[in-house]
């Protein structure tokens, strides 16, 4: 009983932090691999997705109804994502993300600096980008981003707000909105991958769903009740934990 009010509790926090600025994988998966310590990985992952899905896709929606999606942006991203993300799906059987695993804290304290030196950074929506241009470029920061999401994972959400306001000029809250919709091409697409292989336990995954949801209904209306200002706080604490997460995870383990 109480394993699985851990994982119902770390669901919903999950859920609540995804919503707002992603992340919510630093909650889920070490609560997976601690109640289930001998499970296979992949299966422990998949499940995670299963749940996560839901969550996203809920916050997406939220957003949805009360910040102005720019649809150019959101479907060429949508879609380069969902493809490579099987892509780094299939590469990460071919090749070893062990060199991801260094590098990924250096780039995350220059994002971190970088959001922090900049006080305005996020504050105001000025798009750069418009039409062909606009998709183009909404095409290739999904493909990548996409494609890192299926190869190895860690902080996808934050990566994705990042983008959409330092190349693309958007709010954070707007940013968050995307990387919402982003992010559930990315689940959905890594899901497929792990239920046709087997690797999810779907009664476990869909009990943390319910939860991941109800996190993620708080999480999209604190953002929109408290704007950009709010997200941009909760971008930088998020990314400051994955910070300390990655750099333990490949040089400290």
């Amino acid at each position: 009983m109480i394993e699985y009010l851990i994982l119902c509790t770390a669901a919903f926090i999950a859920g609540l932090i995804d919503a707002i600025v992603g992340g919510g994988g630093l909650v889920n998966v070490p609560a997976l691999f601690s109640v289930y310590p001998n499970q296979i990985p992949a299966t422990l992952l998949g499940t995670n997705k299963l749940g996560g899905v839901w969550g996203t896709a809920t916050a997406a929606f939220n957003y949805s109804r009360v910040v102005k999606i720019n649809w150019n942006v959101a479907l060429a991203a949508s879609v380069s994502a969902f493809i490579f993300s099987f892509i780094g799906a299939f590469t990460v059987t071919q090749l070893s993300p062990d060199f991801l695993r260094k590098l990924l804290p250096v780039i995350l304290i220059g994002v971190a600096a970088y959001t922090f030196k900049r006080k305005q950074f996020g504050h105001t929506h000025t798009p750069h980008h418009f039409g062909n241009r606009e998709r183009m470029f909404a095409f290739l920061t999904g493909g990548a981003i996409g494609f890192y999401d299926g190869f190895f994972g860690p902080g996808t959400g934050s990566f994705l707000i990042f983008l959409f306001v330092r190349y693309f000029g958007f709010d954070f809250l707007n940013a968050s909105a995307l990387a919402k919709i982003v992010n559930v091409a990315c689940n959905f697409a890594a899901l497929l991958m792990f239920g046709v292989s087997g690797h999810v336990m779907w009664l476990t995954g869909l009990m943390m769903a319910i939860f991941n949801v109800g996190g993620s209904l708080v999480g999209s209306r604190l953002a929109i009740k408290n704007g950009s200002g709010f997200v941009r706080i909760s971008f930088l604490c998020i990314v400051s934990l994955l910070i300390i997460k990655t750099f333990y995870d490949a040089y400290c383990r």
